[in-house]
């Protein structure tokens, strides 16, 4: 969250501040109400952001930005990847914890190698010009082999089948949340979203395509395994 929050409010580090607790609460509130409570929880949290942006001094337009930002970067952070918890916290989560990053971490290997070796075609220039739709199917191949091997020793009661299609959506989902994490960089005009990787950026380069298949996966275990 300091790196989201460090680019879309650059220099200024009340505001900055601001989003920050405001993310942390809404990871709390995930991590530590139940299911049931969650939804009021998440309304007063909304009331609170929404009364303190009240008082943020500026003109209405640049406030109205702001608070969108704010809200995205709450969303995208703070609900959002608290969605590890949840997904290990459920029978079997450890299991599942590491079939989706077996999946996610296998796809993305793959896309590395045949974007390198085979990639022409960009697969969307305007946000990230380094990926191809040769990499983009490499990813899926690699996933759903990940996908495979995952459902024989780790995910048991996984038909091959459904590991088959759940690592599908993994692949493509994990793709969109690079991608996603690419768009805001080019909004917020940046090559990395930080430095404390050196050669990788920062941790949210390292985690935007593991974002969208863990809410993915906890929502779908507790639809059809639970």
């Amino acid at each position: 969250m300091r790196e989201y929050f460090a680019m879309a409010f650059p220099g200024r580090v009340g505001q900055q501040l601001c989003g920050i607790v405001l993310g942390s609460l809404v990871s709390l509130m995930v991590v530590l109400t139940r299911a049931v409570e969650r939804e009021l929880w998440f309304a007063l949290l909304l009331a609170l952001c929404f009364s303190v942006y009240v008082f943020v001094r500026g003109g209405a337009k640049d406030t109205i930005k702001r608070l969108a930002w704010t809200l995205l970067g709450c969303l995208y952070l703070g609900y959002f990847l608290p969605h590890w918890v949840l997904l290990f916290r459920l029978p079997h989560g450890r299991s599942w914890v590491l079939f989706v990053l077996l999946v996610v971490m296998a796809g993305d290997s793959v896309a590395y190698f045949v974007g390198n070796r085979f990639g022409t075609r960009k697969l969307a220039p305007r946000i990230s010009p380094g990926k191809t739709v040769e990499g983009a199917w490499g990813y899926i191949a690699g996933s759903i082999i990940a996908g495979l091997i995952g459902a024989q020793f780790i995910v048991h009661e996984l038909h091959w089948l459904e590991a088959v299609g759940l690592a599908l959506c993994l692949s493509i989902l994990g793709q969109v949340g690079d991608l996603f994490e690419s768009w805001l960089k080019r909004i917020f005009v940046v090559k990395d979203s930080g430095s404390i990787l050196p050669g990788h950026g920062g941790l949210l380069d390292r985690l935007d395509s593991l974002i969208f298949p863990a809410v993915f996966t906890t929502a779908y275990i507790r639809v059809f395994h639970s």
